[in-house]
């Protein structure tokens, strides 16, 4: 089965996710945070 990744390059925050068992997942940064401010 294929993967689904998203990533959200905002202008603001950036967000990236996956999709797993049909919902999708927001990968957490280093600091544990769902976004990250985008620079």
């Amino acid at each position: 089965m294929a993967r689904a990744v998203g990533i959200d390059l905002g202008t603001t925050n950036s967000v990236v996710s996956v999709l797993e068992g049909g919902e999708p997942t927001v990968i957490a940064n280093a600091e544990g945070a769902r976004t990250t401010p985008s620079v």
